[in-house]
């Protein structure tokens, strides 16, 4: 069979096998052993096993349970709480100030967990009935929390970026710091539109009640949460220094973070540090087995020449690069609508990097862009996790109200991308500038 025509059928198994609801990992490994018998026979799956330990063996996926686990240290904590708290008492005087200091408690509580639906669910459970109760919307209330928590694949240290450098063969540390200023961005966007939309509306009387807070109490806050930012900032700066690999620092940022929930929110007995460990295997496992079978998923591709006829394929177009982009963008977003990141960017970046690297696109900055593509499935139906997440903290707002709600946020991620696409050093300086220009083969 052409391999086009193999490539065809081969993608249309896959997405029936997920879309049964067969958990992704094992999914892609039972389409990868079985396209390989059926094409070349059992002498082709004979050294698999082999195949599926060697796609781990990568020292850069330590880092994975590491962030995993400073993440699920502070989702188990009150740090979330306190971090809605502190900005809405700092930001009480701005019209929308509920929703402001929502998206940016989302924002930094993304930075320290690198989870989206960890973020919706620790900002919202506080967020949302405060927001409700002082006479916001409820589409402005639960959508604003849904696209806020997405900020947690975009914002450094973020376990997407790590897959996508993975499967790149990209620095981690250049991804990382790509993604700050498109993260501030984004933060910022979500934010001007709240404030547009409750002086427009006169959501909460324009910022709700005009509450005062006494120099104390805005500082009472403060001990609770510089500590845990303290220790995300040091992360960031050990990688970017030169002075640990991922790795290694998110090992020490774990264990600071662990100890933080111990000293802060005296979580010391054994079935709250037990929950953390738990939690934190069974994600990780999860993780590193799609790692795994995606690895072999793209060895069967690549075996069978698929890979190689679709980017000879694609390449081949006479079509304008950016046309190129946007259609890439169009297939990312359908594939978002129905699978997670994880396995959507594990599929197809070994696809695309040639293609990619052959139209002139800097991998750095397309990191990025295909983050941000990921955020918009988080919010999109029929798969968009954070809206079920949400759904489920207030399960007396229809969904549909949610989607409505996030959907003008939608359109700030795509305003997002475009303007990355007009002004691509907003991604791409930061890390020049901190680790040096990088030269990218065929640009």
């Amino acid at each position: 069979m052409n391999p086009l025509a193999l490539g065809l059928v081969i993608s249309v198994v896959t997405l029936f096998v997920l879309f049964s609801g067969m958990p992704v990992a094992f999914g892609l490994g039972l389409v990868a052993v079985g396209v390989l018998w059926l094409v070349k026979g059992w002498g082709a799956v004979d050294f698999l096993s082999e195949k599926l330990f060697n796609g781990l063996e990568d020292f850069t996926l330590v880092s994975i349970p590491m962030f995993v686990l400073m993440g699920a240290a502070v989702a188990s904590s009150r740090a979330g709480a306190d971090l809605y708290e502190a900005l809405a008492r700092w930001l009480h005087r701005v019209p929308g100030s509920l929703v402001v200091s929502n998206l940016g408690a989302c924002a930094l509580f993304a930075a320290l967990t690198g989870s989206s639906p960890a973020t919706c669910a620790a900002i919202g459970k506080m967020g949302i009935p405060e927001m409700q109760k002082r006479g916001y919307r409820d589409d402005l209330a639960t959508g604003a929390i849904a696209a806020g928590g997405t900020l947690g694949i975009l914002i450094p240290p973020s376990l997407t970026m790590i897959l996508y450098g993975i499967a790149s063969e990209t620095s981690i540390g250049r991804l990382f710091l790509a993604g700050v200023f498109p993260g501030l961005m984004l933060t910022l966007l979500f934010m001007i539109w709240a404030v547009i939309l409750c002086r427009v509306r006169g959501d909460g009387g324009y910022g709700g009640p005009r509450l005062k807070y006494t120099l104390g109490e805005h500082l009472e806050m403060v001990p609770k949460v510089v500590p845990f930012l303290v220790v995300v900032a040091g992360v960031v700066y050990s990688m970017y220094g030169g002075y640990a690999t991922p790795s290694e620092a998110a090992s020490v940022g774990a264990l600071f973070c662990l100890i933080l929930v111990v000293v802060i929110y005296r979580m010391w007995r054994l079935r709250e540090i037990w929950r953390i460990f738990r939690d934190t295997t069974r994600e990780s496992i999860m993780i590193l087995m799609i790692i795994a079978t995606s690895i072999l998923f793209g060895y069967m591709m690549s075996d069978l020449r698929v890979t190689q006829a679709i980017a000879e394929w694609i390449g081949g177009l006479d079509v304008n690069r950016w046309t190129l982009m946007l259609w890439i963008n169009v297939f990312l977003l359908v594939l978002g609508c129905f699978l997670p990141p994880a396995a959507i960017i594990l599929m197809t970046t070994p696809i695309l990097m040639p293609i990619l690297i052959k139209s002139g696109f800097d991998p750095i900055w397309f990191g990025v862009i295909l983050t941000i593509n990921m955020e918009l499935g988080l919010i999109t139906p029929p798969v968009g996790l954070n809206l079920y997440v949400i759904n489920g903290i207030v399960p007396n707002v229809r969904l549909g109200t949610i989607l409505w709600g996030a959907f003008p946020f939608m359109i700030c991620m795509v305003i997002a991308m475009f303007v990355l696409c007009v002004f691509p050093e907003i991604a791409t300086w930061l890390p020049d500038a901190v680790m040096g220009p990088e030269k990218v083969t065929g640009r």
